[in-house]
């Protein structure tokens, strides 16, 4: 990725363009070692329970299981997994131009139709060996997972790629609902919603409640499929978790649907598109291509209720409907060089 003898750019520059620093051109990154792993796994399982423990208790809660580590070592590896007690904070720091915030557009909104509003999330899934990311874009009234997509780097690529694939298959919502993460206040992912005309909407810092359809989601996946399989490669996660995306949306029954699935609540009003979720060749966008560098394989996946539910200000309601077809995924397995 780096081309120590081009004729114009020094290694410096490059790496400025391509937004990596100048010393890890110079070393590979240490992996992570078993042990930490073994914490990650720990600290994921206790932070879906209590997502309210900060380092101090996890450090306090880990002890009590017999792996008794200091408050550092825990911020460390909860900052590698993305993960952040949720509690209300001062806001001490000014946003950056290029990676503006939104407010937050929900409160007091009924949400009653497909398409009205979509979100997005990113987690960490454990493996045997390892870890990698996962980013879904959910249609928020039916629940439905429109479109996924798996990274072993936190860059915004994947969760494009995941966003573009949705809108290709499924349209586009009136309101596009996320943390504020940098993957989704990014110029790249912020730029995709906006030519597209869609409203944005960001929860407040510490608000997991904001966004808690796609925080269940990732609860049933981790507890019903993640954690009952060591995956030991990228590549069996991701058929893995692709499997049970299938499974949630095509026959997992929510009672706040009235035992309907997902699928069938989306389609009373919008249809469900199946198709493939890479380009037709196979091959990366060039963006993946830049910012992976790191030779692994990444793979990619694509997936594809008469309860009133309140949450904050919004109600949500369905009409039961029997399901008119099935989804047959599609999936590839993308190598990045």
């Amino acid at each position: 990725m780096i081309d120590r003898a081009h004729p114009t750019l020094s290694v410096s520059r490059q790496c400025h363009l391509l937004d990596v620093s100048r010393a890890s051109v110079y070393r590979r990154p240490a992996p992570v070692s078993a042990d930490d792993l073994r914490l990650m796994e720990l600290i994921d399982r206790q932070y879906l329970a209590r997502p309210f423990y900060g380092s101090r208790r996890m450090a306090a809660w880990l002890a009590t299981q017999g792996f008794p580590v200091n408050r550092k070592r825990v911020q460390r590896l909860m900052r590698l997994m993305g993960l952040v007690a949720i509690y209300q904070r001062p806001n001490t720091s000014k946003v950056a131009p290029e990676h503006a915030k939104y407010p937050y557009l929900l409160g007091g909104l009924t949400i009653d139709r497909a398409n009205q509003v979509w979100c997005s999330d990113v987690t960490y899934i454990p493996m045997a060996k390892g870890f990698i990311y996962l980013v879904a874009i959910m249609d928020w009234h039916s629940r439905a997972v429109l479109a996924w997509r798996i990274s072993n780097t936190l860059h915004a690529d994947f969760c494009v790629d995941a966003l573009e694939e949705a809108l290709r298959r499924f349209g586009r919502p009136e309101i596009f609902n996320t943390d504020q993460g940098s993957q989704f206040t990014s110029t790249d992912f912020t730029g995709v919603l906006k030519a597209h005309g869609i409203k944005i909407s960001m929860d407040g810092k510490g608000r997991c409640m904001d966004n808690i359809f796609v925080e269940r989601l990732w609860r049933s996946l981790k507890y019903e499929n993640v954690y009952l399989h060591a995956y030991a490669s990228i590549t069996e996660a991701k058929a893995g978790i692709g499997d049970w995306l299938h499974f949630y949306n095509e026959e997992r029954l929510h009672q706040a649907h009235g035992y309907r699935t997902p699928r069938q609540i989306y389609e009373i009003q919008c249809p469900w598109t199946s198709g493939r979720s890479a380009a037709p060749n196979g091959s990366a966008s060039p963006a993946s291509r830049a910012r992976s560098g790191t030779g692994e394989m990444l793979t990619y996946g694509y997936g594809h209720n008469r309860k009133p539910a309140v949450l904050r200000g919004h109600t949500t309601t369905a009409t039961a409907m029997p399901i008119t077809s099935t989804l047959k995924s599609q999936v590839n397995v993308i190598s990045i060089d």
